[in-house]
């Protein structure tokens, strides 16, 4: 019998608050600050995996607004391939730190963290611009 060894389905969510976007500092490898987000579980729409995830990892309930990119780089994870589908949403509260996640912070475009981890400065400046030519700037 044949062995498949498929990429990882994830997703990633960039959660806009008032005050900006939502962004976690990771308990676990590779270290640094990401985009809440996590694995889809069987069974699971992306969708649903996107709420899921968020709710984990940053305690906030959140309106998924529209589906942004895929991310497919087989580099962009660095301890495996994973493919990323990447929604935007909207959530009102202060996010806390759960699940996986050691800190949850509040930014925007001016005040990015030095240590985003894997392709998510990549992610958050497709996202800037994206916003800004919707008219949607800060």
């Amino acid at each position: 019998m044949r062995q498949y060894k498929n990429p990882l389905p994830t997703v990633d969510i960039i959660i806009e608050v008032e005050a900006g976007i939502v962004l976690i500092k990771r308990k676990n490898e590779p270290f640094g600050w990401a985009i809440p987000g996590g694995f889809v579980d069987y069974g699971e729409s992306l969708e649903e995996a996107a709420v899921r995830e968020a709710k984990e990892e940053t305690g906030l309930n959140v309106r998924l607004i529209r589906q942004f990119h895929t991310y497919s780089d087989p580099k962009r994870d660095p301890r495996f391939h994973a493919i990323s589908t990447v929604y935007f949403a909207k959530a009102q509260g202060v996010p806390t730190a759960e699940d996986d996640a050691q800190d949850a912070e509040i930014f925007d475009h001016h005040n990015l963290p030095a240590d985003i981890v894997f392709d998510h400065r990549k992610i958050l400046e497709e996202y800037f611009k994206d916003k800004n030519q919707k008219g949607g700037g800060e």
